[in-house]
């Protein structure tokens, strides 16, 4: 086996655990948990990331108490892994810029992108509360990357910028949450137990939810008793059962945040809660994985953005017929089309001549890089004929041979059957190649049902006394519906967690 590239994987992972552990802040959580109070909490948070800081932020300023529990060793939660991305309208940083925003146009704007399929309750109390949210994390010294705030690129592009993200992605927004717990955990207002995992909810006589209870890493059980218990566990893609169970389709890549394995959903489900967005699910349009025993980890990302690199190859399915123009300017397009397509699997198909010719097609990777990685990657191939390419690439023979033909005849006339626009090479020269991608998403689409009060709710629609949910566990459907949406899963878990801490629950 060639070991070029398991050697830089390894070089490239010890990079980024390094940088890690040379940003992560100190630690919190309470030194002895036997010390922890069993009783008298105003809420108590299953999960201490993304909402749950916020959360407990928020409520201490009321005077409140809360406890946060996580099952992880360290608070942040999804932040470790996310982007970061955010988006919010009508913010100080926008008016500075000299933009003119209103949450009306960001919720106008998630209505075109998902074509009227996200929750419009839960959509409008995310977005006309996100100003609020990110002025406030800007106060305590969040800063963005220059130029921001943008319209967006990596999904379906806003009507005007509203969309922020910072130098270390969602680590910046978890550095700064962690700050700013800080004070109220010294006060005595919050503690935090980590590496305790809440598998049942205590409930009275008439459903009401009235504590938890939570098992240590030593196998100690534990309760606690409270006002309120607020569910914010992040969702499930990390659990691959799970994730083939909800979306009848196999988790491909080991991206998910790897707590993110179904807890609050099955504990809401259990103390009486529904399930909604069943019919939602988004993917991206296609990544290079390791190889096909999933879930894989990523090798590379396509330069699938027409914009900033103009597509010279073509993209295929696994009956080797083109089935998306590849230079659409819709990223929205791009990944719907995949969605259809067998297996969700795409191949990105190109001569000797592209590949000597064209700027690198895969993120990261130089043209030097791309020839070595067709001597060592199973999802690399070439032939010296395109029967031959379609057999090695496991796709098929004929389909691809009309395909080509086709698309060289666009180019040589200008008319693409699809309407593409930049076809500067036929594919002609050998050898022939193709890259296998693989549609994969990190994020859970499904999640609990909850009101506009962020309540979980019954089958009949009455709210389980003393329960509450929010953050992914929501489903990215929720916010998102069938398409992806900028900022729409870290700002949203944010504000509903300040929200809760802030108005909504009793404290």
């Amino acid at each position: 086996m060639d070991t070029r590239w398991s050697r830089r994987t390894l070089v490239q992972a010890m990079g980024a655990t390094a940088l890690a552990a040379a940003a992560a802040p100190p630690a919190l959580g309470a030194p002895d948990p036997r010390r922890v109070p069993r009783a008298g909490w105003d809420a108590i948070v299953v999960g201490a990331g993304t909402t749950g800081l916020p959360l407990a932020i928020f409520a201490a300023r009321r005077g409140g108490k809360v406890l946060l529990l996580d099952i992880a060793g360290e608070t942040g939660g999804t932040l470790h892994v996310s982007t970061g991305q955010m988006s919010a309208a009508g913010t100080a940083l926008q008016r500075a810029r000299g933009i003119a925003d209103t949450p009306q146009e960001h919720y106008d704007d998630l209505q075109r992108i998902s074509r009227g399929t996200i929750d419009p309750a839960i959509s409008r109390l995310a977005v006309f509360n996100a100003a609020d949210t990110f002025d406030w994390l800007v106060s305590r010294g969040f800063q963005t990357l220059p130029g921001h705030p943008v319209s967006g690129e990596a999904h379906e592009p806003y009507s005007k910028p509203r969309y922020y993200w910072a130098s270390q992605g969602g680590r910046s927004i978890m550095q700064l949450l962690q700050r700013e717990v800080q004070a109220p955990v010294e006060r005595g207002q919050v503690s935090i137990l980590l590496k305790h995992d809440v598998f049942e909810l205590l409930q009275a006589r008439d459903g009401a939810v009235r504590g938890v209870r939570a098992r240590d890493d030593a196998g100690a059980t534990r309760e606690f008793t409270g006002r309120s218990v607020v569910l914010a566990t992040g969702g499930y893609a990390a659990d691959p059962a799970t994730y083939q169970r909800i979306t009848g389709r196999p988790q491909y890549i080991d991206m998910p945040y790897r707590h993110s394995r179904g807890r609050g959903l099955e504990l809401g489900l259990a103390a009486g809660g529904r399930m909604r967005g069943l019919e939602n699910y988004m993917a991206n349009y296609g990544l290079v994985l390791t190889s096909d025993d999933h879930p894989a980890s990523l090798f590379a990302r396509p330069q699938d953005f027409p914009q900033k690199r103009p597509p010279w190859e073509i993209h295929v399915n696994a009956e080797g017929r083109r089935f998306v123009r590849e230079d659409v300017p819709s990223v929205d397009a791009r990944e719907q089309s995949l969605l259809y397509q067998t297996g969700g699997r795409r191949w990105i198909v190109f001569d000797q001549a592209i590949l000597d010719a064209a700027p690198p097609v895969l993120q990261g990777l130089s043209t030097e890089d791309l020839r070595e990685a067709f001597d060592a990657h199973p999802w690399f191939k070439r032939a010296d004929s395109l029967a031959g390419l379609a057999r090695a690439a496991g796709i098929d023979a004929k389909g691809l041979q009309d395909t080509v033909t086709m698309y060289n005849y666009g180019v040589r006339t200008g008319q693409d059957p699809l309407g593409r626009q930049h076809h500067p090479l036929p594919i002609a020269k050998p050898p022939f190649h193709s890259i296998k991608t693989q549609a994969t998403t990190v994020t859970s689409a499904a999640g609990l049902a909850v009101d506009e009060s962020l309540r979980v709710v019954r089958e009949d629609g009455s709210a389980i006394p003393g329960l509450y949910a929010a953050g992914e566990l929501l489903g990215a459907g929720a916010l998102q519906g069938k398409a992806y949406s900028g900022g729409m899963m870290v700002t949203p878990s944010l504000t509903f967690g300040r929200l809760l801490g802030s108005r909504i629950l009793p404290v």
